[in-house]
């Protein structure tokens, strides 16, 4: 395909804000494309080349961008980079650029869409000396073939900062309108941003959207799920959950009280402890391969290297996928940490041994998604539950299944909660014991209850230069929830942020981690691609002008990075109107410094 007909596409997608609008733009784009480039498609409207999950990374920062637009403009790189603080979009500058090239085509032909993605998977594959220059001159390349707008694009890609707003559940929709929207009979009134069925075909269209997102749920990736769709329902229906793919772990939604909790998940309810640690999806394939994936889905196999020996000595299976929570203790006193102890072990890549020694953890587990090739999440918790007590051999302080009851009672539950709090918990999860397994989802079937009102998870997409002792560092940060595709303000935080690396979260740590996501600069604030995430203390929540959301954080706190999350794990805008909400009368829970 054509790029400039994607480009096309991208276009009119960023022009509107209507999820609808949107969705009908996809669906008639995927009733276009050729039926082989289907994955690759897939992907580029996601504004990737690889599957979400996939470990491989384009390696290409805005400064390597910056050189590959010269070499196929002829213009300085000084004055690119001083385009770039005035415009804030490096694809812009590329466009701009593009019109007014100093230097001659050096490649003909039409670029296409496979163009794209074969050069930008060759630029991720290189290693070694002279790699810059060879990724340079791959994403060059493109540049020169690309007609202005296409320019504009390219670089968006591979910058991963495409900007046309569409979400997983806007491309989910628009699979479901192009391949079984005859059968739905769908009809438009983009008017009033809303389709139009009677209750016979509501009901085709919510079976085609189950099959669609039970397809994505096992897939974790659109390119399966657009090239099954195009061969039917049934070829989605026979895409399978695999040990070693990553999969999206469940959420649990807040309640206010354990009376809420029983009223959601019902009675008797399965009760588990909430640990302070991380998620952890353990798989092991059938050639006794043991990977681990955190819940934004990186691979860190490699930092947990006695987990890997704890699952093959201790649970018994030719291939599995366990979710579970991993949290560290002290190896003298054998107390449980906070998150913020062992946080570190998620990302360091050196030192691992003495690491495993200082900064153990215990692996808890508390579901079970895939056995021996069994895909298990539509099989009641109950016998998910009682499978795992039949493999697991528990080790205390290495690994062993989650601690719960199962009561339908009131004050046994209470008793449960209390003394979890006793012992360091965070609080309990409820669910329900006939609930299914619903990778990616927040759901009324498992909820959680803790003592405070919990932070939020938000992202970093702004920051302003400190003054005075702060001066070199940002000093303070605009966090921003998700909504639709894109991130809108809710506050700005410097509290909680420490003045010595020592201490915490520091000033300096968290410019270091800034500086290279900069995408615009004016004056001393400056606009950066969302990236970093963050959980944030606060008073209250409340409705303001000011910020993009409409919303505002009374005296934030930051309390420390959540690198283990993804951006799907930023706190969403309808959830924040729902604590605005719920948050009424109630008490000020967080006690800000």
């Amino acid at each position: 395909m054509q790029y400039i007909e994607l480009v096309n596409v991208y276009e009119s997608l960023e022009k509107t804000t209507k999820r609808l609008e949107k969705t009908e733009l996809l669906a008639e784009f995927f009733k276009k494309i050729p039926k082989n480039e289907a994955h690759e498609l897939a992907y580029l409207v996601e504004g990737r080349i690889f599957p979400d999950w996939a470990e491989n990374e384009l390696g290409i920062s805005s400064q390597l961008a910056i050189k590959s637009i010269s070499k196929a403009t002829g213009i300085s790189e000084e004055h690119l980079v001083k385009e770039w603080r005035k415009i804030g979009d490096l694809g812009k500058v590329a466009e701009e650029s593009t019109k007014v090239k100093k230097q001659q085509a050096l490649f003909s032909g039409k670029l296409t869409t496979h163009k794209v993605i074969e050069n930008l998977k060759k630029a991720s594959e290189l290693e070694g000396h002279g790699t810059v220059n060879r990724k340079v001159a791959l994403v060059a390349e493109l540049l020169t073939m690309a007609q202005p707008m296409e320019a504009r694009y390219v670089i968006r890609t591979l910058l991963e900062e495409l900007r046309i707003g569409v979400a997983e559940g806007t491309i989910r929709d628009a699979i479901v309108w192009a391949c079984f929207g005859k059968e739905i009979g769908i009809k438009y009134n983009l008017e009033n941003n809303d389709i139009d069925l009677d209750e016979e075909h509501r009901k085709v269209y919510d079976h085609y959207l189950s099959i669609v997102q039970e397809a994505y749920d096992r897939a974790n990736d659109f390119g399966v799920v657009l090239d099954a769709a195009f061969k039917g329902a049934s070829a989605l229906k026979k895409i399978e959950i695999e040990a070693g793919k990553p999969v999206k772990v469940e959420l649990c939604k807040k309640i206010d009280s354990i009376k809420e909790g029983f009223e959601r998940v019902g009675k008797p309810a399965d009760i588990e402890l909430k640990y302070d640690g991380f998620r952890m999806l353990i798989h092991k394939t059938e050639d006794n391969q043991v990977i681990i994936y955190t819940r934004r889905l990186d691979n860190v196999t490699k930092q947990f290297p006695e987990v890997a020996r704890y699952v093959k000595e201790h649970v018994h299976g030719k291939s599995f996928i366990l979710d579970s929570e991993a949290v560290g203790f002290n190896p003298k006193t054998k107390k449980y940490k906070q998150f913020q102890d062992i946080s570190q072990r998620i990302k360091r890549k050196y030192d691992i041994e003495k690491l495993e020694k200082e900064l153990p953890v215990e692996v808890n587990i508390f579901d079970i998604i895939d056995y021996n090739g069994e895909d298990m999440i539509d099989k009641p918790l109950h016998e998910r539950r009682k499978l795992l007590e039949k493999i697991v051999k528990p080790l205390k302080w290495k690994i062993k299944l989650a601690e719960n009851i199962i009561t339908g009672d009131e004050k046994e539950a209470e008793a449960f909660y209390k003394k979890a709090l006793k012992d360091g918990m965070e609080g309990i999860v409820m669910k329900s014991i006939n609930s299914s397994y619903q990778p990616g989802a927040r759901v009324d079937t498992w909820v959680k209850f803790k003592p405070v009102q919990d932070p939020l998870d938000l992202v970093i997409t702004g920051a302003e230069w400190g003054k005075g002792k702060r001066a070199g560092w940002f000093a303070s940060f605009i966090l921003s929830c998700r909504h639709e595709g894109k991130f809108l303000e809710i506050g700005k935080v410097g509290t909680g942020v420490k003045e010595k690396l020592d201490q915490g979260l520091s000033f300096e740590e968290l410019t270091k981690l800034i500086n290279p996501l900069i995408i615009k600069q004016d004056g001393r604030q400056v606009t950066v691609k969302p990236k970093i995430i963050v959980e944030v203390a606060y008073q209250e929540i409340q409705i303001s002008p000011t910020y993009s959301s409409g919303y505002a954080l009374r005296f934030p706190r930051l309390i420390q990075l959540r690198e283990e999350k993804g951006l799907h794990d930023v706190y969403s805008l309808d959830e924040i109107k729902d604590f605005f909400k719920k948050q009424g009368s109630r008490k000020l829970m967080w006690e800000v410094g």
